[in-house]
């Protein structure tokens, strides 16, 4: 916990619970679950007794997320080498996530898709195809924007989401092809 000598009134965005909130000599945080959050840490060097004192800290406190690359499931990579047999000749309907790794709102759809993934265990198989990685399958299906959602059947695409929509469109296309 770190302190603080004054009096503090700091902005806090929707995702923190209660607000963040200071008193003399000490400031508290709480937050709500958030996947992929696992500690907000606090930095104020300058009030910290912890801390060395040095000129060139930053006068005003400062919050750093901590957040780690987790997501409800690891969904099993596709490669060129593995397409023909994972999606093309799969028995039954695969969704494909094609991604890339510096994408944003790549990691902002990959923890929808693995809930997805989760959720139809059995009745759809998922994958993620990084675009860097195997860029002649994207150029093949014409991926020209990332994230792209595809779902293949029986060999065949059968429909394309592009970007990082709600979880309802991506369910809403996928019972289709069900």
């Amino acid at each position: 916990m770190a302190t603080i000598t004054e009096s503090t009134a700091l902005f806090s965005p929707s995702y923190l619970h209660p607000a963040i909130t200071s008193r003399p000599g000490a400031l508290s945080l709480s937050l709500r679950h958030r996947p992929g959050f696992r500690r907000l840490k606090v930095q104020s060097p300058l009030y910290s007794s912890l801390a060395p004192k040095v000129s060139r800290l930053p006068s005003t406190p400062t919050i750093v997320s901590q957040a780690h690359d987790t997501t409800a499931l690891d969904i099993p990579t596709v490669t060129e080498a593995t397409w023909q047999s994972l999606v093309l000749k799969a028995d039954g309907p695969v969704l494909v996530e094609f991604w890339a790794p510096w994408c944003g709102p790549c990691r902002m759809i990959h923890p929808v898709v693995g809930e997805l993934a989760q959720e139809y265990a059995g009745k759809l198989n998922c994958f993620r195809l990084s675009t860097d990685d195997s860029p002649s399958i994207a150029t093949q299906y014409g991926i020209r924007s990332i994230p792209t959602m595809m779902i293949f059947n029986k060999g065949e695409k059968q429909d394309t989401v592009i970007g990082a929509v709600p979880k309802t469109i991506l369910t809403a296309s996928i019972e289709k092809h069900l």
